[in-house]
């Protein structure tokens, strides 16, 4: 047999996903048909959006949020999996990562609607309690109830849940060597098939032009971004983060211009970020180094930007489960990088 047919073919699938693409590349033996793959992968992000979309007014979450205070709602089980972390990470953050916040995303315009100046006052003087507060979960029978009006909103864990469905439909094929993504949320299965690690890019906080600040090398782990460069909106001479400050109802009046976390799965990395965005650099340094998460965080000090990190983002030891991750300065050669958005 020729040495051609059995060295492994690079596949680059993807498809279109909660407004933007997913990916997913693996090397596979001459002669692999990627196509049963791609359709299952398509499958398991579509079935994550009609769950969970803000945007498709028939999806279960929206079917949630038009419930009546009170109603116990059925809901799916992979739902009620992201509802679960979701509520977790809010307790554990302090109320930091609140999904309650779907009122003030949808009236600044973050949403299927553009912002609304009546929509903006309401949620500003509206009373605010965190999701983990309103929010009953009957796991086991998979319903769920508000206890108080309240909109529940998934953007900042829905893509990152997506990633993680990717990955264990490869892994439902016997694939655990690949990398997959939606936007810049990532996660990494085993090695590539030279043993090195999968390399993804940092970007730099820059709104006007596409940079890598670092390069991250991981395995078997996760990598999302939260940064204000990509999502905003202008208010007099001010720059306003799509994330939203749960106290307030209203964007976040200042935050680090990103925060990277590095984490077993894609929907806690993803949440996590959010949260740290919303503590900000000292309270979200402090409680990233308590719990002993792998963060990076890029601050803007004039025309600079600093970086703080927490927990093992920059070393080269292993995380729990086996997972490994190191970050290594930006160089000069990136010819194959492909620039990955923050969300």
């Amino acid at each position: 047999m020729s040495k051609m047919s059995i060295d492994p073919r690079r596949h680059a699938l993807n498809g279109a996903t909660m407004g933007t693409r997913w990916s997913a590349l693996l090397y596979r033996a001459e002669g692999f048909d990627s196509a049963p793959i791609r359709n299952a992968l398509q499958i398991a992000v579509d079935e994550v959006d009609a769950q969970m979309s803000t945007w498709k007014p028939d999806s279960d979450l929206m079917r949630l949020n038009a419930a009546l205070v009170g109603e116990w709602i059925t809901v799916p089980e992979r739902l009620m999996d992201v509802l679960r972390l979701s509520l977790d990470i809010d307790r554990t953050s302090g109320g930091a990562f609140d999904i309650s916040v779907g009122d003030a995303v949808n009236a600044w315009g973050f949403g299927p609607a553009a912002a609304d100046q009546n929509l903006i006052r309401e949620a500003f003087t509206a009373p605010r309690r965190p999701a983990h507060e309103v929010l009953e979960l009957d796991t086991k029978g998979r319903r769920v109830r508000k206890r108080a009006p309240v909109v529940l909103d998934l953007n900042g864990i829905a893509k990152g849940y997506g990633v993680d469905r990717l990955a264990e439909t490869l892994r439902s094929f016997g694939i655990v060597s690949g990398l997959v993504g939606i936007d810049g949320e990532m996660r990494a299965l085993g090695l590539r098939p030279d043993g090195q690690p999968w390399t993804i890019a940092v970007e730099e906080p820059d709104r006007e032009r596409r940079a890598p600040h670092s390069i991250l090398a991981l395995q078997d782990a996760a990598v999302a971004t939260s940064g204000d460069y990509r999502h905003w909106v202008v208010v007099g001479n001010r720059y306003l983060s799509h994330t939203m400050d749960p106290r307030r109802g209203a964007p976040l009046a200042s935050s680090p211009a990103s925060i990277t976390v590095v984490a077993r799965t894609c929907a806690e990395a993803d949440a996590w970020a959010t949260a740290l965005m919303v503590l900000g650099p000292e309270a979200g340094l402090i409680l990233a180094r308590r719990l002993r998460l792998d963060a990076l965080f890029l601050l803007r000090e004039g025309k600079e930007v600093r970086s703080q990190s927490a927990g093992l983002l920059f070393g080269s030891e292993a995380m729990p489960g086996g997972a490994r991750a190191s970050a290594l300065p930006a160089t000069t050669d990136f010819s194959s990088w492909q620039p990955r958005n923050s969300i």
